[in-house]
């Protein structure tokens, strides 16, 4: 280190950050991440609605397959079990009609509700309850039901 001034003093260099430079650098990160959180959270909403719209096609489309062979959709009391495992008396059924014998819960993790008859002329109904669970509901919380 060198000798500064006349009365011999060594002074150091100064290395490192103050308290302001690094308050402002931490606030700079906060509205960051504030910002990209919230558009992660929002993205990652909007992806469990289409996950469970695209397993609601393609329960839909095992519905469908078990229509052709037993010649109706299941009933009420049947439900969707009849999509992987036979319903008593049903000779024709040739299923399992979903992939890996098992059905899918929905991506909030709870079962897809099967309505037969369906409401509206529709010969069944498929519902997921969305993000709450409840009947009902708006935004990530709005049900899910397959048209």
């Amino acid at each position: 280190m060198a000798l500064h001034g006349s009365n011999g003093r060594r002074r150091r260099r100064q290395r490192g950050f103050t308290l302001i430079e690094l308050l402002v650098v931490l606030t700079i990160l906060a509205l960051i991440g504030g910002v990209v959180g919230t558009q992660v959270l929002r993205y990652v909403g909007t992806a469990k609605s289409e996950t469970a719209r695209l397993q609601m096609n393609q329960i839909s489309s095992a519905l469908d397959l078990f229509r052709l062979d037993v010649g109706r959709y299941p009933s009420q009391a049947e439900g969707l079990r009849a999509l992987v495992e036979r319903p008593a008396g049903l000779a024709r059924w040739n299923g399992p009609y979903l992939k890996g014998g098992q059905l899918p819960a929905d991506p909030w993790e709870r079962a897809y509700v099967y309505r037969m008859p369906g409401s509206q002329g529709r010969d069944f109904d498929l519902i997921s309850l969305g993000a709450d669970g409840q009947v009902g509901g708006s935004g990530e919380a709005a049900d899910i039901v397959l048209n």
